[in-house]
């Protein structure tokens, strides 16, 4: 029997140094796409996929994202004097249920994998989701949601894939497929970066992953890798010498909101999509000179 996945861990210590000044004080889990900031798409997405443990493993300067996932009375109170129920409404139904959230230190920058390994006391020895909240996913089925059925189907290790030129290849981990659909397909291999005459394949690794607990015990012994930092990639290629890992070419746009490029994009793609802004903001995008075929065209794709 396949045991569930109720435990999600948000790596949330990074510093954010390249949107300096804005994160100087304020995390950059805490940037704001359209009005929800990034921490918070990561966590309705895992509770979309029947999350009920959060687990966020937090460095210093990042008590605002406990902040966020507790009850601001001050807050609550005024909207409901002002009679503004769907906002205090919206605000409640945001947070997870009472005790379902851990945080936890990682006291030295020593990489992901050091990261997820720091949350191995909370985890226990169960399968757990991991979610990096500078990837954001646009569709109409959260990708861990999608992934959960792969998970469900075959009880191993789950990565979400998506397809790139293959000229970008070497900025990413990429995997080798096997056999199996886009829904789930056998991984044979893993590379860091590869050169993109080299590559398995232009596949890369998207910041969502289902993983069983005998990671752990490779990443307490994982040698420092690339950067001198604890490679999660690393220890996953030590784990696919005992189990199995699929991939998943999940359904839906990605963006990369670790960088400001993707980050502003993914700002218009939300924006457009809201119904109680998207045409004002269209209407403000062609007063810039946009043209609305040019804005039409950014719309489908965001789709």
């Amino acid at each position: 029997m396949v045991k569930q996945v109720k435990t999600a861990v948000f790596p949330v210590a990074g510093l954010g140094t390249r949107f300096l000044p804005a994160t100087k004080a304020m995390p950059k889990e805490m940037l704001t796409v359209v009005d929800r900031p990034l921490i918070q798409y990561a966590v309705d997405e895992a509770r979309e996929a029947g999350i009920t443990h959060f687990v966020f493993v937090t460095g210093r300067n990042k008590g605002v994202i406990e902040d966020h996932f507790d009850r601001q009375f001050e807050i609550e109170a005024m909207l409901e004097a002002r009679g503004k129920m769907a906002a205090l409404e919206s605000l409640r139904e945001d947070l997870p249920s009472a005790g379902r959230t851990s945080f936890t230190r990682q006291q030295e920058p020593l990489g992901l994998g050091h990261a997820v390994w720091c949350a191995r006391e909370l985890v226990g020895n169960e399968p757990f989701a991991l979610l990096l909240p500078d990837m954001l996913f646009k569709g109409r089925r959260g990708v861990l949601k999608q992934m959960m059925e792969t998970y469900e189907e075959t009880g191993g290790n789950v990565i979400a894939v998506e397809e790139v030129p293959r000229q970008e290849v070497s900025s990413y981990g990429v995997i080798g497929r096997g056999r199996g659909d886009d829904a789930g397909f056998q991984i044979t291999e893993m590379v860091e970066k590869p050169d993109p005459h080299n590559a398995p394949s232009n596949l890369i690794i998207s910041g969502r992953y289902i993983l069983r607990p005998e990671i752990f015990s490779l990443l307490a012994d994982q040698p420092r890798g690339a950067g001198g930092e604890i490679q999660l990639t690393d220890a996953m290629q030590s784990l696919m010498g005992i189990q199995p890992f699929f991939g998943v070419k999940y359904e839906g746009q990605s963006f990369d909101c670790g960088s400001k490029i993707g980050f502003l994009t993914a700002n218009v793609a939300y924006a457009l999509d809201r119904e109680e802004i998207g045409e004002g903001f269209l209407a403000a995008l062609a007063k810039l000179g946009l043209h609305t075929a040019l804005i039409d065209g950014f719309k489908v794709a965001a789709e």
